[in-house]
Order: structure tokens, then C-alpha cells, then sequence
């Protein structure tokens, strides 16, 4: 089924990487990407993404197009409904909140039905992004509030650093792991990683060398299997996971053995996680530098992304394939 994706504006390429777990991305604009999912509901485990649409059509962004879209389309229907437009901020020609309302009033008076503003049955989109206009039926929304209620200073056990739910969420994805596949994070900490797979029916192992995560841990992510282990020298047998996710760490307020230096810790680290993971399998790993040519000397590097968390952070998230 072709599908419109309605993504969150909070990073330019993880929202459309992410989508990749569950279809196959045909287009994209900047908060918009157009897809084929076989499996629509599968795309309520996304973290980046508002609203998934069926996609009705598409056309250039003036009034005078979106007309001709509607009057081709015919669209007819017994059920409330509402139409809504979204001008994104980069820029289509017609930015401003009067071309905004002309598009929702035309929504409202091209398709015969019964409108209804507030609590419709079903509602009619049009995204207007850079030179294209993109036109859907609304499926379901993300419960991104549900993220929010995870928030990890909620969590038994708390440490100051830790990754929010949507990020978490959204590494796990970019694994492609699927319900009943083993993910490995061996560097667990509070166990965010952990949480998140578990919520979608992973089998997950988390590992970390410091006593005090694994202790605390036990009391977040309660499905994990969790232990205490050198990352460098894990007891997991050869090409035995099918996706490791894990946040390096940043070798501040951070237990990690004294002998070691970040970059021999990169190296060692990356060399393990590529014994345990299955031939063809995806590790997602997130430094606090650019690690990149290092992860080559170890892995095939597919993506890397950059997430700007504060002045004086920011994330490199490197897709990894063995």
C-alpha cells in the first residue's frame, strides 16, 4: 500500500532512515516522504514520524493544481470529515496562512460529504513541501505522547545522560530487528535501548562493565537478559545476534577500564561486535565523535547521521553491516 509519511521535524535524515524498517521509500521532502508498506499497521513502532496517511495523489503546490488533483480524484464519502493543510517551513511558493485556509476550504468543498471541523470521522491532508504538494487520507497518528510518559527520570532506576525514548526507540528500528530476533546492547546503561526493543516483542541482552548499571537495569528493562561484562570480551558466542544497538561511551562519569583509551576502546569494541553478529546483520552504534573511519576498518558503513543534542554535543549515529 503507498503511504505518505508525515515526519517530525526534529532531525533531516533519521525520519526518512527510520521508515526503511517497515517500507520502502519511493520520494521525500523535508517533513514528508512517500513509501510503500506492505503492512501499514507496522509503522506504529515509529518514533519520528506524526501522521501515516493513505496516499491519494500528488501534484505542484499551487491552488490551481491542488484544484485539478481534487477534480480528478472525485472523491466521495457518508463519513464526517475535515481537511487540513501543512505548509512546511522550507519552502513551498505559497507559505503563508491565507494560501493555507484556501487549501482546506477546497478540501472541504471538493469532496462530497458531510464536513465536520471538530471530531471528524476521518480527515483529508495536504502537505505542501519545497515544489510538491502531497495529498492523503489519514490512517492512524503516532502516540508520541506515550514516549513522553517514558521519559527516563520516571524509570526505578536513574542516571544523568541518558538517551530519550524516541531516539532510543528510533536505533532500534534502524536495526530492522523484528519480533523474536536477539538485540545485543553492550553497553546497556539504564537499560533505554533495552526498553524500547522489549516494547516491540525483541528478545534482548544487555551487558555493561560498570556493577551499578546492571543493578539498576534489572529494575528498568525486567524482560532483558542482563550481565556483567568487557565489551571487548563478551560471553556471546560467534555470529549468535541478529543486531547490536548500542551509545558509547563518552569516557566521562563512565566506568570503563582504566588501561584503555577511547580510540583502542572504538577499535576492540567494534572488532566483538562484529564476531557475534550474524553475516548480513545491522549494528547501530552512537558516539560522541566522529567515528567513522574507524567503524570501516571493522564493518560496511550505510548511514551516518548526526543528532545536535547541545552546544557542546553532538551525536554521530553510524548504521553499521557486517
Amino acid at each position: 500500500m503507498k503511504l505518505l509519511f508525515e515526519l517530525s521535524g526534529e532531525n533531516p535524515t533519521l525520519p526518512i532512515a527510520e521508515i526503511a524498517c517497515v517500507a520502502s521509500v519511493l520520494d521525500a521532502r523535508p517533513q514528508i516522504a512517500v513509501a510503500e508498506c506492505p503492512k501499514p499497521m507496522e509503522a506504529l513502532r515509529l518514533a519520528m514520524t506524526h501522521v501515516v496517511l493513505e496516499y491519494l495523489g500528488e501534484c505542484d503546490p499551487g491552488i490551481s493544481s491542488f484544484r485539478h488533483l481534487l477534480t480528478d480524484l472525485a472523491l466521495t464519502t457518508n463519513k464526517t470529515f475535515a481537511g487540513r493543510a501543512k505548509l512546511v517551513h522550507e519552502g513551498c511558493q505559497e507559505k503563508n496562512t491565507n494560501s493555507q485556509r484556501e487549501f482546506e476550504r477546497m478540501i472541504g468543498t471538493m469532496i462530497s460529504g458531510p464536513v465536520q471541523l471538530i471530531k471528524p470521522e476521518e480527515e483529508y491532508r495536504a502537505i505542501l513541501s519545497r515544489d510538491r504538494c502531497y495529498f492523503g487520507k489519514v490512517l492512524f497518528r503516532i502516540d508520541r505522547g506515550a514516549y513522553d510518559s517514558r521519559n527516563p527520570g520516571k524509570r526505578e532506576f536513574f542516571h544523568p545522560g541518558v538517551m530519550m525514548p524516541r531516539m532510543a526507540r528510533t536505533l532500534v528500528n534502524l536495526s530492522l530487528c523484528c519480533p523474536g530476533t536477539v538485540l545485543l546492547d553492550p553497553f546497556c546503561g539504564t537499560g533505554g535501548i533495552l526498553i524500547e526493543a522489549e516494547m516491540l516483542g525483541i528478545r534482548t541482552l544487555g551487558s555493561d562493565f560498570d556493577p551499578l548499571m546492571i543493578r539498576g537495569s534489572k529494575g528498568n528493562a525486567q524482560k532483558s537478559s542482563l550481565f556483567l561484562a568487557d565489551t571487548t570480551c563478551l560471553p556471546v558466542r560467534d555470529q549468535w545476534i541478529d543486531a547490536v544497538v548500542t551509545d558509547f561511551p563518552y569516557g566521562q562519569s563512565v566506568c570503563i577500564k582504566k588501561t584503555d583509551t577511547m580510540e583502542r576502546l572504538y577499535h576492540d569494541a567494534l572488532d566483538e561486535i562484529n564476531r557475534v553478529l550474524k553475516p548480513g546483520s545491522r549494528a547501530i552504534v552512537v558516539t560522541h565523535k566522529d567515528i567513522a573511519i574507524i567503524a570501516t576498518q571493522h564493518m560496511t558503513l550505510l548511514q551516518h547521521h548526526t543528532q545536535r543534542v547541545h552546544k557542546s554535543l553532538t551525536r554521530h549515529i553510524l548504521v553499521l553491516k557486517k
